[in-house]
């Protein structure tokens, strides 16, 4: 049996070496923007668009069945995998991780899309993004924040674990960093660049929560994007075993 490992995570990597252990034949595909994963299989970087698409890859590669890693706000990729599987009557599972959810302490705002957050944003003056890219319309409203008030204008921190794609305006300042994070430096980051709010993504998982942590600790408020809908009808995984268990099931 044949599985394809859409990956990128660090779940995936995980999913993919215990399936190993049960000799399912593994091809991961992984975007390729920050690393290349360490897995003992064959890999596939940069999407299938090189392949003709999807559908056209699996049916080349005769593939058995799909697993989805993908990161929880990979809403195309899961989307058209969904799609594909159903056309080609696969087996499909959807691991995703458990959500952060708020505690004790926190204060946390909630938004479905950047124009509304953007408009939250615009009482404070020195900001955290860790969110991702951002497209240009967010830049060109960060560039305004930047110009208010003259020198005392906000700034922002944008950290990405690749270049921003478009230029940044000069209120916003890029750091490369890949994850995981831990406490002690999420809170000397926080107070060097006097941060009063946190933008991130419900990404969940241990790798990036120390921002959550130190926020918390620090009295600083989130502004938390909310994930996008799944399709109606998947499976969904958020615990490994069970996943694991499911797929071994079937295959």
């Amino acid at each position: 049996m044949k599985l394809l490992l859409l990956g990128g995570t660090a779940d995936a990597r995980r999913l993919a070496k215990s399936l190993q252990r049960e000799d399912i034949e593994i091809i991961y595909s992984v975007a390729g923007l920050v690393r290349m994963p360490d897995v003992d299989c064959e890999v596939i970087s940069g999407g299938f668009s090189q392949f003709g698409g999807l559908q056209a890859y699996i049916e080349q590669q005769a593939i058995d069945a799909v697993l989805d890693a993908t990161h929880p706000y990979a809403e195309k990729m899961t989307a058209t995998a969904w799609a594909v599987t159903q056309q080609l009557n696969l087996p499909y599972w959807r691991f995703h991780r458990a959500p952060w959810q708020a505690q004790a302490g926190d204060n946390w705002q909630m938004f479905t899309g950047w124009p509304q957050m953007l408009e939250s944003l615009t009482e404070f003056k020195s900001v955290f993004l860790t969110a991702g890219q951002i497209d240009e319309t967010a830049i060109a409203t960060f560039a305004q924040y930047g110009e208010q008030d003259g020198e005392q204008g906000q700034k922002q921190l944008l950290r990405t674990a690749v270049q921003p794609k478009h230029p940044l305006p000069d209120s916003m300042r890029w750091i490369k960093a890949i994850g995981a994070f831990d406490l002690e430096n999420e809170l000397a980051l926080m107070q060097e660049y006097k941060i009063d709010v946190l933008v991130s993504k419900n990404s969940g998982g241990k790798a990036t929560e120390a921002k959550l942590e130190a926020a918390r600790s620090l009295g600083i408020p989130v502004m938390m994007l909310a994930r996008p809908e799944l399709p109606a009808g998947i499976t969904i995984f958020d615990e490994l075993d069970d996943c694991l268990a499911a797929i071994l099931k079937t295959l």
